[in-house]
């Protein structure tokens, strides 16, 4: 293959980098586009929330383009592109503290799935598989009513890797296999006659 057909194919998969439906009209997915892949997902999806879930960069540079050195800040894009944008950072419990504790990004994103002003909204990685396919799991659990089966079969079908999703992967433990919707919750308290707790 030439270099000009490479750079084509590669300029073509970093504008739509893994760019998914996963609710029509209001849940997207994909890894960290180019600032044309991003205006782009955001005319043709009607998109109002960009959410990087990016630990290590809350304000990625984003490349205009594959085949331009230019850059800008994805907070600036979003502006550009009149879009909200929200970080909200992956972390992982201590495992000396671990299950009393739970990580702080479930409750985090759960307060931005809660919002109707976020949507339709598009949640992003780097490269789109891994926290990402975590955190549309958790969407899929919370407010679609999967199981954790269900939403581990998608999130392997997207290609989260069979290496590493599994339980040893402390974040597909603790992100999903041990998580318990608020739905959940509800159920139990009123099988025993209790009001649930408030948050």
């Amino acid at each position: 293959m030439g270099v000009g057909l490479f750079n084509y194919y590669r300029s073509v998969w970093e504008k739509g980098k893994r760019l998914r439906v996963a609710v029509p009209g209001k849940l997207y997915r994909s890894g960290q586009m180019t600032e044309a892949g991003f205006a782009d997902a955001v005319r043709r999806y009607g998109i109002k929330s960009i959410v990087n879930v990016q630990q290590e960069f809350p304000d990625p540079t984003i490349r205009k383009d594959y085949l331009t050195r230019d850059t800008l800040g994805e907070q600036e894009m979003c502006r550009s592109l009149g879009v909200k944008y929200i970080h909200v950072k992956p972390d992982l419990v201590h495992l000396s503290e671990y299950p009393k504790k739970k990580p702080a990004v479930l409750d985090e994103m759960v307060s931005v799935y809660d919002d109707p002003n976020n949507y339709p909204m598009l949640i992003h990685c780097k490269a789109g598989l891994h926290r990402t396919g975590l955190l549309a799991a958790l969407y899929r659990v919370e407010y679609q009513g999967w199981t954790v089966n269900d939403a581990y079969r998608e999130m392997k079908a997207q290609g989260f890797g069979d290496k590493a999703c599994t339980e040893a992967n402390l974040y597909v433990k603790q992100y999903l296999l041990d998580y318990q919707p608020r739905w959940q919750e509800s159920q139990v308290h009123q099988e025993i006659g209790q009001q649930p707790c408030s948050p």
